[in-house]
């Protein structure tokens, strides 16, 4: 048995048929990347009638072909959904209260924008934030924080800020980059809670398949007996939250056997020895203390990483939500570097930025917003990891190194820190955040401590919302418009940064109406706002053909000559150039960190423990299969798969405390609480608690507050106070907190 979190994990007869690279039946068909989730896959698609989106179908390429999951051949039904968002809505009743009128584009264009002066003239252009996030992030091309950096807001967030964005930024505290995985052909791979499955970062899982195929071996670290965890050669079920405890502890068996590649620590790291001394304070018995896991089994996956021919640690949301999140993410850095494994064949890997491609950052205009205003962002001194602090510091090394100055990877690396945002936004401390911009983010749901979330929002000015349906962040908005879906814009997907990898996506049917691109939202609100004259382009595709221009392509050009274009890869190139940190090469003891007043070194810190009176350890945030974070519960083929929320326990606490398999429960923590049945299953380590991400109910709009808002999303439960936030990022604890389950009846209307 696994951690299975789909009640219906294969496709129905119907959705296979689609699956086969010729089944398009002679069909007239487009290339799209579909942005459902955030993983990008590259697809086929086809106009149906009336001008709806058709069919989906997989890709021709048969290595590309089975890169398709149920998310994606659900986009007909997300496109043509009767309670799409189709005309621009503006409130006429409280806040909240999901009363509006239906006024037209130029209309709430031309309010916003004055509304939007209207506070910049109050309290100054840092009191406008910006949180983005899920469909539109993929094509903003950076011109939100180009309109923002030009009115002189650095207060740009986002859902990245929990979920590899921040990753990114720490990457490039150790080595200067954000290194890729070279899953399909490296000989180990290394998974830190991650569990891939087949409609779940669908390309990582069948990339894992291949190597495993060819001999890989998989290492899971992970309490629960995840997909991945069952069909490792070895599973580490360590605590939640104990992940730098265990690379500490990894570390300690690869220097005490020499199993480090000492040639490249020698020549290209530095801090080395400082390194060697914070490792001793992890012996194994400590390392098995900390996380529960055998100290045998901690040496046998240690030696088994550092002594493959290749490994890679691909990129982990587990990671990312932890006190100790910036340590355990620089010690996979580490982990990387000192094992020869960096930018190498088969292991994590720096993709240069694509020489014909103009990257977003450089759209940004990150220069243009003066010092002073870099300096109010909300976090650049309290939690600077990811701010413009840390952006600056690097911005020489970065120019050196890969010839760009702001390069803004997976787009979180010069971002505010969302703790700090709403705490402005509700209080006004340090300054007053009077104006919110929520774009393809329901941000009520996806942030920590969503009860304050709420009370920001409630706080503010203006309010403004584009997404593609009526969310519980839309319901609290002054305007609300609508946007488009991934088939009805062209669009050259480059994977935010992170890769060099160029994908095609093409228009297949109009969006029609009112409904407007994200890039037309920024294209005309800066018109309005008196900065036209940087936004000189008139359509996306004159944006494409700018972007494109490097390569002395247009936007029909690229379409014309293929769907892809990924230059082939380079490895160590460190040797020409070294690494795009201060002191060019990679440090394992961070000079950054420790100009900003930080421990250079990484270390483990204990998250809040359980007790008598809240017993478990609950491990909240992982995704279910049909859904993208906060989305697509409204979408019947996928709904029907995981129709509730659903928490998981082991069967010895369930019948230690008398609840039972498929009732109802409360998980209660000192925060907030959440309803959802309960699901006992035996693939879950005892003492934790498992919580799914992002739910709400769009069947209850008009009989439940906020559409069930506050029933059972796990943003309720977990607080933002300074000790349960990372020191460096303010990244939130998401992954072992404590909590308690009590029996209750089905709430209304979920009988």
């Amino acid at each position: 048995m696994t951690d299975r979190i789909s009640d219906d994990s294969d496709f129905t007869p119907e959705e296979a048929a689609a699956l086969q690279p010729d089944a398009s039946g002679g069909a007239a068909l487009k290339h799209v990347v579909c942005s459902i989730c955030d993983i990008g896959c590259q697809l086929r698609a086809e106009a149906g009638p009336d001008g709806r989106l058709g069919r989906i179908l997989a890709h021709e390429d048969p290595f590309q072909a089975a890169n398709i999951c149920f998310k994606g051949t659900a986009a007909p039904q997300i496109q043509s959904h009767p309670d799409r968002l189709r005309v621009p809505l503006k409130r006429v009743g409280p806040r909240g209260a999901d009363r509006w009128e239906e006024i037209g584009h130029e209309q709430a264009i031309a309010e916003i924008a004055a509304r939007l002066r209207s506070v910049v003239e109050r309290h100054g252009p840092e009191a406008w934030a910006v949180s983005t996030s899920g469909w539109n992030t993929q094509t903003s091309h950076g011109l939100d924080r180009r309109l923002m950096n030009l009115v002189g807001s650095p207060n740009w967030i986002s859902g990245v800020a929990l979920c590899a964005g921040n990753t990114a930024a720490v990457n490039r505290l150790t080595y200067g980059w954000f290194p890729l995985p070279d899953v399909a052909f490296t000989k180990c791979i290394v998974l830190f809670g991650h569990n891939p499955r087949k409609h779940s970062w669908t390309p990582v899982y069948n990339g894992i398949n291949f190597a495993k195929m060819m001999g890989a071996k998989v290492i899971v670290l992970d309490p629960r007996v995840s997909e991945q965890a069952a069909a490792a050669d070895l599973h580490l079920r360590l605590r939640a939250g104990t992940d730098a405890a265990m690379a500490l502890g990894w570390l300690k068996v690869i220097f005490d056997e020499g199993l480090h590649d000492a040639d490249f620590v020698r020549d290209w790291c530095v801090g080395f020895d400082e390194l060697r001394a914070r490792v001793d304070e992890y012996p194994l018995e400590r390392v098995e203390a900390i996380t529960g896991v055998d100290r045998a089994l901690i040496a046998e996956a240690a030696r088994t990483y550092a002594t493959a021919e290749s490994a890679c640690i691909p990129w982990t949301p587990i990671t990312d939500q932890q006190v100790s999140s910036t340590s355990a993410i620089r010690l996979h850095s580490i982990l990387r570097a000192v094992t020869g494994n960096l930018d190498a064949p088969g292991g994590d890997v720096f993709h240069a930025p694509h020489p014909g491609w103009i990257p977003e950052a450089d759209l940004q205009l990150n220069d243009v917003i003066s010092p002073d205003q870099r300096a109010k962002q909300l976090g650049y001194r309290t939690h600077p990891a990811y701010t413009y602090r840390t952006a600056e510091m690097l911005a020489e090394p970065m120019q050196r190194t890969w010839g760009v100055r702001w390069m803004d990877q997976v787009m979180g690396c010069h971002m505010a820190n969302p703790t700090e945002t709403f705490r402005a936004m509700a209080d006004g401390d340090p300054y007053p955040v009077k104006a919110f911009f929520a774009l393809g983010n329901n941000a009520l749901l996806s942030y920590p401590n969503q009860h304050q979330v709420r009370r920001a929002i409630e706080n503010q000015d203006l309010v403004v919302v584009q997404d593609v349906f009526m969310t519980p962040t839309a319901m609290l908005a002054d305007y609300v418009l609508p946007g488009d879906v991934f088939s009805e814009r062209n669009h050259v997907a480059d994977t935010w940064g992170w890769g060099s990898r160029l994908n095609l996506s093409q228009k297949i049917v109009e969006p029609g109406g009112e409904i407007r691109s994200t890039f037309a939202f920024w294209r005309d609100l800066a018109h309005a706002m008196g900065h036209g004259e940087h936004f000189p382009w008139a359509t996306v595709e004159d944006l494409l053909d700018h972007r494109l221009s490097p390569s002395g392509r247009s936007f029909e050009g690229f379409a014309a000559a293929g769907v892809t274009d990924a230059p082939f890869p380079e490895y160590r190139k460190y040797l020409a150039t070294g690494f795009a940190t201060p002191s060019g090469k990679v440090e394992l003891s961070s000079s950054i960190l420790a100009d900003l007043g930080f421990d250079p070194l990484p270390y483990h810190r204990e998250g809040p423990a359980p007790d008598a009176e809240y017993p478990y350890s609950v491990f909240s945030g992982v995704r279910e299969d049909p859904y993208f974070q906060t989305g697509q519960r409204n979408v019947p083929s996928l709904r029907r798969r995981v129709p509730l929320p659903l928490v998981f326990i082991h069967p010895e606490d369930a019948a230690r405390d008398g609840l039972v398999d498929g009732r109802w429960v409360r998980l209660e923590t000192r925060h907030g609480h959440v309803d959802a049945k309960l699901s006992v299953r035996d693939t879950m380590l005892p003492g934790h608690l498992r919580v799914p991400h992002g739910w709400w109910f769009p069947e209850l709009r008009g009989r439940a507050e906020l559409a069930g808002a506050f029933l059972s999303s796990d943003a309720v439960l977990c607080g933002d106070s300074d000790d349960l936030l990372d020191r460096e990022q303010g990244t939130p604890h998401f992954k072992g907190y404590p909590g308690r389950l009590v029996a209750i009846d089905p709430p209304a209307g979920l009988e």
